[in-house]
C-alpha cells in the first residue's frame, strides 16, 4: 500500500475534529461565525495538504479509484457545506455536511484500497482530471441542495428554497462540463462521444432528472414544493446509481467506466 495512505486513519482524524468543532460552534451561534469557518477552512485545508501529497506519492492524480474518488467527494462535501453556510447562514448545514463527509472517510478507512502508480493509456488524457474533479464538485453542490431539499420537505420551510435553487443550478453547471468533457475525452479514447453504457446511461438518467427539477423551481415562496424537492432527491438517487451503482451491474464488466482497484 502506498505509504501516503497509511497514514490517512490520522489526517481522517485530524479533518473530522476540524470540521465537527466547526459545526457545533456554527451550531451555538446565531449569527455567521468567523471561528466556524476558521475551523471548516482548517479542516478543507488540511485535507487538501494530504491529497497533495498523495497525488505527489502515486505521481498520478488520485482520481482513479472509487476510493479515491470518495477522498475528492468528502473534500467537496466540506468546502459547499462551509461556502452554504457563508452565503445564507443556515448553521446546521455544516453538521449535515460534515456527517456526511464524515461517512465516506470512514468508508476509505475500513475498506482501504491498493493504490499504484498506474495509469492505464485511457486515463492519460488532459481529460481525466477536469472531467472527474468537475463532477466530484458537482456531486458535492448537489447534495447539500438534496439535504436542504429533505429539511425542506420535512419542515416545509419555503425560506430554503433560495439556497437549493442556487446550489441546485452550479450543480448542474458543473455536471454539465463534466458530462461535456467526459464526451471529449471518450472521443479521444475510444473514439466516440457515447457509447450508452449502464454508466452513461445512467448519466443522461440524472442529468434529465436535475433539468426536470429546473422546470418545477417555485416560482412563489408560499404554495405546495413537494414536487420540486422530490425530483431532486429522485435526481441524486441516480447519481448515486451513476457513481458507483452501476459497478455492481452484470454490464459493469464490460463498461470503460469501471473502477480499477
Amino acid at each position: 500500500m502506498i505509504i501516503g495512505w497509511n497514514i490517512f486513519p490520522v489526517v481522517a482524524a485530524i479533518v473530522v475534529l476540524l470540521a465537527t468543532t466547526g459545526a457545533v460552534v456554527a451550531l451555538r451561534r446565531k449569527e455567521r461565525s468567523p471561528l466556524a469557518l476558521g475551523f471548516m477552512v482548517t479542516a478543507i485545508v488540511v485535507m487538501l495538504g494530504f491529497i497533495a501529497m498523495l497525488w505527489m506519492t502515486l505521481e498520478r492524480p488520485p482520481l482513479r479509484t472509487m476510493g479515491e474518488t470518495r477522498l475528492w467527494y468528502s473534500f467537496f462535501l466540506l468546502v459547499a457545506g462551509a461556502f452554504t453556510y457563508a452565503r445564507w447562514r443556515y448553521r446546521w448545514i455544516m453538521s449535515f455536511s460534515t456527517i456526511l463527509a464524515t461517512v465516506f472517510i470512514l468508508i476509505n478507512i475500513l475498506k482501504p484500497e491498493i493504490h499504484d502508480q498506474g495509469l492505464m493509456p485511457a486515463l492519460q488524457s488532459i481529460w481525466f482530471v477536469p472531467h472527474v474533479s468537475v463532477y466530484m464538485f458537482s456531486y458535492a453542490l448537489l447534495g447539500c441542495a438534496t439535504l436542504l431539499a429533505i429539511v425542506a420537505l420535512a419542515t416545509r420551510r419555503n425560506d430554503l428554497n433560495e439556497a437549493i435553487e442556487r446550489l441546485l443550478y452550479g450543480g448542474i453547471a458543473f455536471l454539465s462540463i463534466g458530462m461535456l468533457t467526459g464526451s471529449l475525452w471518450a472521443k479521444e479514447a475510444w473514439g466516440a462521444y457515447w457509447s450508452w453504457d449502464a454508466k452513461e446511461a445512467w448519466a443522461a438518467v440524472t442529468w434529465g432528472l436535475y433539468l426536470l427539477a429546473l422546470h418545477v423551481v417555485p416560482t412563489t415562496a408560499k404554495g405546495d414544493n413537494k414536487a420540486f424537492y422530490i425530483v431532486i432527491i429522485l435526481g441524486f438517487l441516480a447519481l448515486q446509481m451513476c457513481w458507483y451503482g452501476v459497478n455492481y451491474l452484470p454490464s459493469a464488466a464490460e463498461s470503460v467506466h469501471t473502477y480499477n482497484q
